[in-house]
């Protein structure tokens, strides 16, 4: 369809606005929808070849649908995304596309309705252009698979995005949507939110329906441990996310409906903060390191009361090397199918003392645990979620690292189990086993709580690095206000080089 230069000016202008400001921008009709998508369609043309953030585009369908958002924006209709082009991880189901998790066994798997979290994005008037990739199966920190390639970072393409929101997360540093869908149960959403500098927030467990998302087709129960929420360039944005995706369930609203409370504080000096910068026995990064040391740095300035972990009362933090131990159980347990170990990790587990209680010896033992074992990592859960309920009787966010590294170059060495990574520490680099590089994204999805990553700036080789703020049971809107707070103190998004618009 023609845009004229004016149009395409107008467009332009949007490029990194966050979905709130093209939401405001299409009501008062500085902008057309079909504008605004021509745009993001174009961005994805100029750039996709390169990064493969899209795996499924649907532009027909798309166009079709900004034509029509046009028409009710004309009829004074009000929602509040109507117009805004979005797209969605490739594992939720989109009306008449694919949905394959990367896997080609079910490269044939076509959608007959949308996943709940799509329908009310698309009930909010969002315009859905596509689906972004994803690692094999969502289980990788990298985004590739066979039938839709390797997804790249736009900070450097040698480096990857994450997983398995890798796609999503790199699609909004790249400027073709404001707003992504995403799902999280090992840092899915906060890793790759990390690795690109955007913003993620994994909701608490059970909040938002899962209903049409991953493979096989027609699960109707969630998997354990698993959450979606959103990915934006802003706080703001996963906020008005939150929103739209909250109560999606038919049974369930029968009955009840949630109705979350409001942000702890609205100001920094209001807040009482924990950071934790260094994992028990383990060495602190350089990048952890940086990340909290910038937070504190900012939190100190503002007023916040900001304490470590020597600073509370014995016993109250949780056991963390418990929890993860805990974590690797629980997730490692919570797929039907389970992937068949490695080699080596098959002789790992064979060599396993009977009394070994380690997160590794959890890991191992995962696949065939029994279910009497599974409820009793169940009830530690359960315990362990109450005891952080006690702590934020004390404090009102944990704010600890993503990652102890920012994005890494591509590694598709085989078995995944079995790789390595360069990370930085004051010693030098070190080589950091795949199976470590989740402390810090694991420790708030075992109990199900809230976490919200927030980028806090770039290191000193010119790669973002951010944090996460995890906040207590069901109090997402602290987590996410919390984040919105430090977006103000540390500048927040940053365009990555080369993709600024021209």
């Amino acid at each position: 369809m023609a845009i004229n230069n004016n149009q395409e000016s107008l467009a332009r202008a949007l490029t990194y606005a966050s979905a709130r400001e093209q939401a405001q921008a299409l009501a008062q009709g500085r902008v057309r929808a079909i504008e605004l998508l021509e745009h993001s369609l174009a961005r994805i043309d100029r750039y996709d070849g390169a990064i493969n953030a899209v795996a499924v585009r649907d532009d027909v369908r798309a166009r079709q649908a900004a034509v029509a958002a046009d028409k009710l924006l004309a009829q004074g209709v009000r929602q509040p995304l109507l117009g805004v082009p979005i797209t969605v991880k490739e594992s939720f189901d989109v009306q008449g596309l694919y949905t394959t998790s990367g896997n080609p066994a079910y490269a044939d798997n076509l959608a007959a309705r949308d996943a709940h979290a799509v329908g009310a994005l698309r009930a909010a008037g969002a315009v859905i252009l596509g689906k972004t990739n994803v690692p094999l199966a969502l289980a990788d920190l990298q985004s590739y698979n066979a039938l839709h390639g390797i997804c790249r970072n736009p900070w450097d393409l040698e480096r990857t995005p994450g997983g398995s929101s890798g796609g999503s997360a790199a699609a909004l540093a790249a400027g073709y949507t404001a707003l992504e869908l995403g799902s999280d149960i090992g840092g899915s959403i906060r890793i790759p939110a990390h690795f690109t500098g955007v913003f993620g927030h994994k909701s608490t467990y059970g909040l938002i329906s899962m209903r049409g998302t991953s493979v096989p087709p027609g699960r109707v129960a969630d998997r354990d441990l698993g959450v979606a929420g959103p990915l934006a360039r802003s706080a703001a944005d996963l906020d008005l996310a939150l929103s739209l995706l909250l109560n999606l369930e038919p049974l369930a609203r029968k009955a009840w409906c949630v109705s979350l409370p409001p942000a702890r504080h609205l100001d920094l000096a209001g807040f009482r903060v924990l950071l934790l910068d260094q994992w028990p026995g383990a060495p602190r990064s350089l990048s952890e390191q940086l990340v909290v040391d910038r937070v504190a740095r900012h939190l100190h300035a503002s007023g916040a009361q900001v304490m470590g972990a020597a600073d509370l009362p014995a016993g109250l933090l949780p056991d963390l090397p418990l929890a993860h131990r805990v974590y690797r159980s629980l997730i490692g347990s919570s797929l039907a199918t389970p992937p068949k170990l490695s080699e080596a990790a098959q002789r790992m587990l064979e060599a396993l003392a009977p009394s070994d209680e380690s997160a590794d010896a959890a890991w191992l033992r995962a696949p065939t645990l029994s279910h009497r074992d599974w409820l009793m990592n169940s009830e530690l859960r359960h315990r362990m979620r109450e005891q952080w309920e006690r702590l934020f009787e004390t404090i009102d966010v944990v704010v600890t690292p993503v990652a102890p590294t920012p994005a890494f170059q591509h590694n598709h060495t085989e078995p995944k189990d079995q790789r390595t990574y360069p990370v930085a520490f004051e010693d030098g680099i070190h080589a950091v086993r795949f199976m470590d590089l989740f402390h810090w994204a694991g420790l708030p999805v075992m109990p199900g709580l809230p976490a919200t990553s927030f980028p806090v700036g770039l290191d000193d080789d010119g790669l973002p690095v951010s944090a996460q703020a995890m906040g207590a049971y069901l109090e997402d809107r602290t987590t996410i206000a919390f984040a919105g707070l430090m977006e103000k103190a540390l500048g927040g998004f940053q365009v990555p080089p080369g993709y600024a618009p021209d």
